[in-house]
């Protein structure tokens, strides 16, 4: 009997041990407000570890804390879901969202843009753009101003497309033809599936809408699609991308498929959606966002988001604060810009893709914690408990039996008694 109770003991422990160390124990790492009343805090989606500590939110924390003269701490979340009710209920000040979830925290619950990252070329956006040939119809209307023969001309071609549900790929294009009465939808207006239906039919049914992993996926595929040309005619086929991506892939250091079709140099590809030689954008596919910092104008006030935008200003001027940028978002600096700015043609765009609220609800929402904690970790200690209730059971059971063979024949308990 001491030897069972010294197993129950021990496979105990052990089952303990499996826990989540979170649901006992707080991150020592991360610095803690001493005063609420003048905390800034940020939802952050933390690692359970850095490869460096210049990686390490607190990093950026601090800085900011120093640069507006109060505490800042770190609110651990761990999906853009959990970010976004973080802020609805004032746990967290301010989070970063990517363009998807930022759009719908912003159309859902109302929360405002105080600042957005940089791409690499110091842009908080790209422009979705559709490549063409240049001697194709399609870029002989662009070229002579006539854009809505250009867009019109586009029905029966072949489109290739970055993903099922990219934003300069798929999205924003899409839902600009849409918006505009270029494209009908097909299928249930409110069901995302319909997208594929849509695209099939306004332009062909060979069009590319690439899974991942496939030679045409992403910008690099979508390109390609259009630069091979394998069904066709180089002038019967668009490639919904970004603005960047012929110098990407084409330019300095072309990947080996960019020529060996009807294409000879860059200046064949020409940009439905790109610029003008003025540099103006010669039609309005829309932005596709970088990701923005969030907050809740119910609780984060104007002076206090006016605080933060000059924090962001002053790192974003210097080569210290530059590489803290770089190390924790990954970001070369931080623009200055309101809420319409930043998302506004990206929702105006997206708006009547077939499905795409309900797309975003549940590919963001699909878990929700007022909290904004990591919501796995209480199914993983009811698990965990679970198991050594099982394991006492089981034990329980053999030692009972164990102590049965021991017993008087006239003593065991007889079944179904």
């Amino acid at each position: 009997m001491r030897h069972s109770q010294t197993s129950i003991l021990l496979v105990t422990l052990m089952l303990a041990a499996c826990i989540p160390g979170c649901l006992f124990t707080s991150d020592s790492s991360m610095s803690k407000c001493s005063d609420d009343d003048n905390c800034l805090k940020i939802a952050f989606e933390v690692k359970e570890e850095y490869r460096n500590t210049d990686e390490n939110p607190q990093k950026l924390a601090d800085r900011l804390g120093e640069l507006m003269g109060q505490e800042v701490e770190i609110y651990p979340v761990s999906s853009p879901a959990a970010t976004i009710e973080a802020l609805r209920f004032g746990n967290a000040d301010i989070g970063f969202l990517d363009g998807g979830a930022a759009w719908l925290s912003w159309n859902e619950y109302g929360l405002q843009v105080a600042a957005a990252e940089q791409k690499a070329d110091g842009r908080a956006y790209y422009h979705a753009v559709a490549w063409v040939h240049k001697d194709s119809d399609m870029a002989q209307a662009s070229m002579s101003g006539d854009i809505d023969q250009a867009l019109t001309l586009m029905k029966g071609k072949i489109s290739c497309h970055t993903s099922a549900l990219g934003s300069s790929g798929m999205l924003l294009p899409m839902g600009y033809l849409i918006n505009n009465s270029y494209m009908e939808v097909k299928g249930d207006e409110n069901e995302i599936d319909s997208l594929h239906q849509t695209v099939t039919s306004h332009f062909s049914t060979d069009s590319s809408i690439p899974d991942s992993g496939t030679p045409y996926y992403r910008y690099i595929g979508s390109l390609r699609c259009l630069a091979e040309h394998a069904l066709g005619d180089a002038t019967d086929y668009i490639s919904f991308a970004k603005d960047p991506t012929v110098p990407d892939y084409c330019g300095d250091e072309p990947e080996d498929w960019c020529f060996e079709g009807d294409f000879a140099s860059t200046e064949d590809f020409y940009p439905i959606g790109g610029y003008k030689e003025n540099g103006e954008v010669n039609t309005p596919f829309g932005k596709a966002p970088s990701h923005p910092v969030m907050y809740n104008p119910d609780f984060f006030t104007a002076a206090e988001v006016q605080s933060l935008r000059d924090a962001f200003t002053t790192m974003s001027s210097n080569d210290d604060d530059l590489e803290i940028l770089e190390d924790v978002l990954s970001t070369p600096g931080m623009t200055i810009i309101d809420t319409e700015s930043h998302l506004g043609s990206y929702g105006d765009a997206i708006g009547d893709v077939p499905g795409i609220t309900a797309y975003f609800n549940s590919k963001i929402l699909k878990t929700s914690s007022s909290s904004g904690g990591d919501s796995s970790i209480l199914p993983q200690a009811l698990l965990v408990l679970g198991a050594i209730g099982a394991v006492f059971i089981i034990i329980r059971t053999r030692t009972s039996k164990s102590e049965q063979l021991n017993m008087p024949e006239h003593e065991i308990p007889k079944e179904n008694e």
